[in-house]
């Protein structure tokens, strides 16, 4: 059956900020850590000392600095990048002047999807500038760059307007470019390689029921990975509480 063209494009931006949530959530304390490392290098020995400090420092909660810009702009992200996916898929048709109907071959699925994330970074660039510098706040304070008290969105948020104006959320877009359009070339085309490889010479559109299997199970692996994660920082909680009693 025929999906609608809107119906579509509903069900692949839910979708998108489904995964983008997830990644998110899993994924925030490595991306936290990462940004630390790379802002001031000096500082850290390496991942686990970087953990460490920053727990001291500032506690669980350090972890997830910036999660917010971070989650509008991974679920904006991915929901630009799915929605605009069929749309480029039709670019690509049209270049290499085949029918609307023709299936695209994985090395054109690959390329659309790299015209897509072009799309994507236009909404990811502002909010990936204010989550990197909300997670380095606390270095940057202690660097003396900026002020106490200048440690939340509205705060970043209106000094890059103050500074730069609307513009100035659009500080490195030509390198977030450069990452992300190779990027997702070689992310659908390995998507879609994948699905050819499965399907074993049988219709891609067979997979739906094995995919909804790994699905489930992916769903399974995030609750663990999940868990496991807040039992982590709990059991760090509860090692700090009981040496600050000793």
């Amino acid at each position: 059956m025929k999906i609608n063209s809107a119906i579509q494009a509903a069900i692949d931006l839910t979708a998108g900020a489904a995964g983008g949530t997830a990644c998110v959530v899993t994924g925030q304390p490595f991306d936290t850590a990462k940004v630390k490392m790379q802002t001031f290098p000096d500082m850290y020995k390496g991942l686990v000392d970087c953990f460490v400090k920053t727990y001291k420092q500032v506690g669980f909660r350090g972890f997830y600095q910036g999660t917010t810009p971070a989650l509008v702009a991974n679920v904006a992200e991915n929901s630009v990048l799915f929605m605009c996916y069929g749309f480029c898929q039709q670019i690509v048709r049209r270049i290499v002047g085949v029918d609307r109907k023709t299936k695209l071959s994985d090395l054109q699925n690959a390329a659309a999807g790299s015209f897509a994330s072009a799309f994507a970074t236009l909404v990811l660039c502002p909010t990936e500038l204010v989550k990197c510098r909300l997670q380095a706040m606390h270095e940057m304070q202690l660097s003396g760059k900026i002020i106490q008290g200048h440690n939340t969105v509205w705060s970043v948020v209106k000094g890059v307007i103050q500074k730069d104006g609307p513009l100035g959320f659009y500080r490195g877009l030509s390198s977030t470019l450069l990452r992300e359009v190779p990027g997702y070339f070689f992310f659908f085309g390995g998507y879609e390689l994948s699905r050819t490889f499965f399907a074993s010479g049988r219709s891609k559109d067979e997979l739906v029921e094995v995919l909804e299997a790994a699905v489930c199970g992916l769903l399974c692996i995030l609750w663990t990975v999940l868990n496991l994660e807040f039992r982590f920082f709990q059991w760090l909680e509860n090692r700090q509480a009981f040496w600050e009693r000793l």
